[in-house]
Order: C-alpha cells, then sequence, then structure tokens
C-alpha cells in the first residue's frame, strides 16, 4: 500500500508514521506537512535514508500540491494535518478554519478525482464540547463545539461525510480523546508539564485544576488508526479513547512526583474562556466491530514518556529555542516545494 500522510511531521502524524514503517514492511509513506510550528522533522530524521518513505513541503490547502501528491497514485489519505492548540484559536481563528476546514476539502476533491480507495479523517472527541460528572461521547453523541478549534475540526468531520454521502467517497471519520507520548510539542499539557518541570519552572494549571480528559498513550491512538484504515467500515465513525480518566491537578501531580519536584511548582492561572469540564470516550463500538483495545497502562506509559524527554534533551531544547524550524527552514528554502521530492 501507498499512503499519504497529511501532518506527518506533528505529534500523532509522525508517530503513526514509524508505526507503519515498523508494522508493515511493504508500504510506502509520503508525508505531505507545510511544517509550521508544530511540525518538526527532527523527529523523523533517522528516515530520512528509507526508500519507503517520502516528504514533501506543502499547505494542504494548495490544490496544485496535493494533485502533485495524489498524481503518484497513492492507496489511502490518512489527513492528521490541522491546526490543533485550543489556546491559539481563541486569540485567532483564522489559519484554524482555512487549514482544518478549507484544507480538508482541497484534500477531499483532489482524493476523488484521484481515486483514493480510503480516506481516513483523523478528528478529535472535542467536537462532541463538553461533559458533566457522568457520561461518555458516543458516536451518536451530537456534534456541540465549543471553541473555535473544536468548531473548525467539526466542520472538517461533516465535509468528509458529506463527500462520503455525495459521492460515495470511501471516508472514514476517527474521534480520538487526548494524547500523550514521544515527540510531543511542549504546548500541550503533560510535555509543558515536563519540560518546565526539567527547568525547574512553575507548571501551570487552569482555573481550578479540575478539568477531567480522558488520556491515551500515541501508540495505542496509531494502532486504532492502523486497524481502522485496514479494517473499517466505509461511512463510519470510530470514538478511540484509553478508558482512562484523570484531572489535570492529578496529571500534575503525578510528574511532579516521577521527576521528584515539589509540589510548591504548581501554579495556578486564569482559567481559559469556554473551557470543556470534562471529556470521556465510549470506544465500545471500535472494540466490539474490529477487535482493538487500548494497551499501554497509564502508569507506565507516563513514567516512559518523562523518562523519553529526559533522554532527549537535545530535541527538547531545538524545539524550544526554535533552532528545528530553523534547520528545516534552510533545508527547504531553495528547494521546490513538491516535484524535486516525489
Amino acid at each position: 500500500m501507498k499512503i499519504l500522510v497529511t501532518g506527518g511531521a506533528g505529534f500523532i502524524g509522525g508517530n503513526f508514521i514509524r508505526h507503519m514503517l515498523q508494522r508493515h514492511s511493504e508500504y510506502h509513506i509520503l508525508n505531505l506537512d507545510k511544517l509550521t510550528y508544530a511540525g518538526n522533522l527532527e523527529s523523523l530524521r533517522d528516515l530520512e535514508s528509507s526508500p519507503r518513505y517520502r516528504f514533501v513541503r506543502g499547505d494542504i490547502c494548495d490544490a496544485t500540491v496535493v494533485e502533485e501528491c495524489l498524481v503518484s497514485g497513492l492507496d489511502a489519505v490518512v489527513h492528521f494535518a490541522a491546526e490543533s492548540h485550543v489556546d491559539r484559536s481563541i486569540i485567532d481563528s483564522t489559519a484554524f478554519v482555512r487549514t482544518n476546514v478549507m484544507g480538508t476539502q482541497t484534500l477531499l476533491d483532489a482524493a476523488r478525482r484521484g481515486g483514493v480507495k480510503r480516506f481516513l479523517h483523523v478528528s478529535t472527541d472535542e467536537v462532541y464540547g463538553s461533559l458533566g460528572p457522568t457520561g461518555f461521547f458516543s458516536e451518536s453523541t451530537p456534534l456541540a463545539p465549543n471553541s473555535p478549534y473544536a468548531s473548525s475540526k467539526a466542520a472538517s468531520d461533516l465535509l468528509v461525510r458529506a463527500a462520503f454521502v455525495t459521492y460515495g467517497m470511501p471516508c472514514i471519520i476517527t474521534r480520538c480523546s487526548n494524547n500523550y507520548g514521544p515527540y510531543q510539542f511542549p504546548e500541550k499539557l503533560i510535555p509543558l508539564l515536563i519540560t518546565n518541570a526539567l527547568e525547574h519552572k512553575p507548571l501551570p494549571i487552569y482555573g481550578d485544576g479540575l478539568y477531567v480528559r480522558d488520556w491515551i498513550h500515541v501508540l495505542d491512538h496509531c494502532a486504532a488508526l492502523d486497524t481502522v484504515l485496514h479494517d473499517g467500515r466505509e461511512g463510519s465513525v470510530y470514538n478511540i479513547g484509553g478508558r482512562n480518566e484523570w484531572p489535570n491537578i492529578q496529571i500534575v501531580r503525578k510528574i511532579l512526583h516521577l521527576m521528584d519536584r515539589p509540589e510548591s511548582l504548581l501554579t495556578y492561572v486564569k482559567d481559559r474562556p469556554g473551557h470543556d469540564r470534562r471529556y470521556a470516550i465510549d470506544c465500545s463500538f471500535i472494540e466490539s466491530e474490529l477487535g482493538w483495545q487500548p494497551s499501554v497502562e497509564f502508569e507506565s506509559g507516563l513514567q516512559q514518556t518523562v523518562q523519553w524527554y529526559l533522554d532527549h534533551p537535545e530535541w527538547v531544547a531545538q524545539v524550544k529555542s526554535g533552532a528545528y524550524q530553523d534547520y528545516y527552514r534552510a533545508m527547504y528554502e531553495e528547494r521546490d516545494k513538491t516535484l524535486d521530492r516525489l
């Protein structure tokens, strides 16, 4: 199989590429990424010499670039590329609407014309909105996004649904809970806490710290996507979760304990607008229909994640300083953004 992965220089996309190349020895991956601040090819540098992996620097909103990728006879598209940070979407939602909505439509149009046999759209549980102290998101939960980011992802989900219903495109949607693991950009909660603790800096926590999230290790998410890509039913939505709910305050305390840092580093900060109180995924559909289940136990997964950041100080330093952007920006400035990489 030949697969186009969009946003493969990001956290989940990069881990997915690694998973697929390790799991499927005959597969080829074409990675299309714009290399925004969240795209870091340092995380994939060891794959650059692989004959089964190619990188294209390009924007999913650029129809010409997308067409040039798909003309090479790809079997499937796995679509990760998105602006994904809620706080940034609150400050300015323009990039979120452009990339998440218009970019998804550009991909769908090109994939339909190119006869792609599978279009897997990777979404988020945030499209469902917020839960109270009980209950779970199921695939039939109405969409009720509460942030500009979540709203842009919900819109992209609906475009994918429309492509399936209107054109009969072989589309599938997945919606996953909060991911953690190696290579995650340190603006997200767990790597932010780890990297701040490394430098003995305050660990910020919104509001009262009692916002609850369902956490899943990124490798469990990748295994679920692998399963859905091969065995999922076209037109279906699959919720992916870890059955692993924790209030943010307990996450902070666990990381402080693992890193032997004092609780005095814990710092409460002003809450963000529209902050969803609780997310929790009912993933019984994917478990019963496709036989997937999360396998990484949270305590060991979190410990492994902390250790990964401790073992990769150069990666952390490059991300925090922005040096990773300078290196790859210079590398690709003088190259045609697509044709010489295909």
